[in-house]
């Protein structure tokens, strides 16, 4: 949206931000008022993003004041401001995101020397997941939220679990999106207290983490809590469920085909789900399929809580959430893809391919950006770093996709399975060839007048059966999955 007015981009909403919190006081940070027009990049995002904002303009002001001018300063565009942005994001990689995923590569648990020296192309592969580098650092997007819950999982995964609610709530704080990783947290937490005896050292555990928690939001919401309106205000900005179903496509007008890779746009090519059912009705359905299709997982993890566990539950929970709730937004499926990267490790071959098809769902966005050469350049170095880091063409076994307990129950049942491992190599490849005929497709191809979306529509359509078949395969291996009962004598 560079030089694009009214609304630019989000280059400006990260700098309108900081113009707003430096120059206005706190109270009217989420008010709409003639210094603060909430339709002009309003803040809708929780306290913590708002003091970052602060901290940015504070020292953005004594750099140039023009950047943050209150009025003036809208739009503006410049190659030394563009560069103190980068500059911004840059730092917060590197004091949040970027030691989060060393230390978290370092705290695998491996055995072997040779597994040990790994620990850096672990590192590697996390850190050149195409979809961040081209989303949240090309858009200005401070990676502190990701960041933030991934210290949550070292932590927990050191039993240190009440520096581990600390540094959730912090990511919670800084976007409102991290609820798409709550849900694990809370249960593997509970569950653990459950497992210690809830009248013995479980109840004491469970005090420590509520006033934890309890304190951790206090200090957050301290400045906002002088009267109820504030708080209710702050709220309706978090969550504005009067946008509809598809909150993505807000600014839009006339809206779009749906070019999101979740089950309600990929619905609504062939039922107008917007035309036939009310928001408030669309606001039930979302929560009630999303709130089935990760019970599963949950009932799972607070029965038999593990790290191993966890960390797979924040992959199918954050998946439920970005296929069937309320509001989402392309780039969210970068809260399912982190998580997937803690586990590349474990299953590098899946793990790899969903990181590839999650990038391929947002290339509507990215071609929108002008970014075809960085897509085609940062995916081809990502999975070459995959396979020589994994081998994960040699990954591809029962074992090694952690499907050998449900290939037993399935004995005598299904006889192809014994060729399971070449079935997903070829279906891995078709699924590799696709996207990139569809990749070149969309940006050499003009579509036919008739359908102008058809390529990025068939984007989203193909994406989400993919998201959908992943979402089977990582229930499956939670449900199915027997180490974590063996895990157990671990936590206590």
């Amino acid at each position: 949206g560079a030089g694009k007015p009214p609304l630019y981009g989000d280059y400006e909403a990260q700098r309108h931000w900081q113009e707003v919190t430096y120059n206005l006081p706190i109270r009217q940070w989420y008010f709409n008022t003639s210094d603060n027009n909430l339709l002009y990049w309003g803040l809708d995002y929780p306290p913590l993003t708002a003091y970052h904002s602060f901290l940015c303009a504070y020292i953005a002001k004594l750099i140039n004041p023009d950047w943050i001018a209150l009025h003036t300063s809208r739009g503006y565009e410049s190659q030394p401001h563009k560069l103190f942005m980068r500059t911004t994001v840059f730092f917060a990689d590197l004091l949040v995101y970027i030691p989060a995923v060393i230390l978290y590569c370092f705290s695998l648990k491996e055995t072997s020397t040779k597994k040990k020296a790994s620990i850096w192309g672990v590192a590697l592969c996390i850190l050149l997941y195409p979809g961040l580098i081209l989303i949240d650092h090309g858009h200005f997007q401070y990676p502190l939220s990701l960041g933030f819950a991934l210290w949550g999982v070292l932590c927990l995964s050191y039993d240190w679990d009440l520096l581990g609610s600390v540094a959730f709530c912090l990511a919670l704080n800084y976007k409102q999106m991290e609820l798409y990783h709550s849900l694990p947290f809370f249960c593997y937490l509970l569950g653990k207290c459950f497992k210690k005896g809830l009248k013995g050292k479980g109840l004491v555990l469970l005090t420590k983490i509520v006033g934890t928690v309890v304190l951790s939001f206090a200090v957050c919401w301290l400045p906002f809590c002088t009267d109820m309106e504030q708080i209710m205000q702050v709220l309706r900005s978090l969550f504005p469920i009067d946008r509809g179903l598809f909150e993505a496509f807000m600014f839009s007008s006339p809206p779009p085909h749906c070019k999101l890779a979740n089950i309600w746009c990929s619905l609504s090519i062939l039922v107008k789900i917007k035309n036939i059912v009310s928001p408030q009705t669309q606001l039930k359905l979302s929560f009630a399929v999303t709130f089935l299709s990760l019970l599963p997982t949950c009932i799972k993890l607070t029965v038999q809580p593990s790290v191993r566990g966890f960390k797979f539950a924040l992959v199918s929970c954050a998946l439920s959430f970005f296929l069937f709730s309320f509001q989402v937004h392309e780039k969210s499926i970068l809260l399912v893809s982190v998580p997937v990267c803690l586990i590349i490790n474990e299953i590098p071959f899946m793990a790899t391919w969903f990181l590839l098809v999650s990038t391929f769902s947002m290339l509507p966005l990215l071609l929108k950006d002008g970014l075809l050469l960085a897509y085609a350049v940062t995916m081809l170095a990502f999975l070459s770093v995959c396979v020589a880091s994994f081998s994960i063409f040699e990954k591809t076994s029962a074992e090694d996709l952690h499907l050998k307990q449900f290939s037993l129950s399935l004995k005598g049942y299904v006889s192809w399975f014994k060729s399971f491992p070449k079935i997903v190599r070829s279906l891995f490849l078709l699924s590799i060839t696709l996207m990139g005929v569809l990749s070149l497709t969309s940006a050499a191809v003009h579509p036919p007048q008739t359908l102008p979306d058809l390529f990025p529509v068939s984007v989203s359509v193909i994406s989400c059966l993919h998201f959908l078949l992943f979402l089977v395969y990582f229930n499956v291996v939670i449900l199915w999955d027997s180490k974590n009962s063996r895990s157990q004598k671990k936590i206590s």
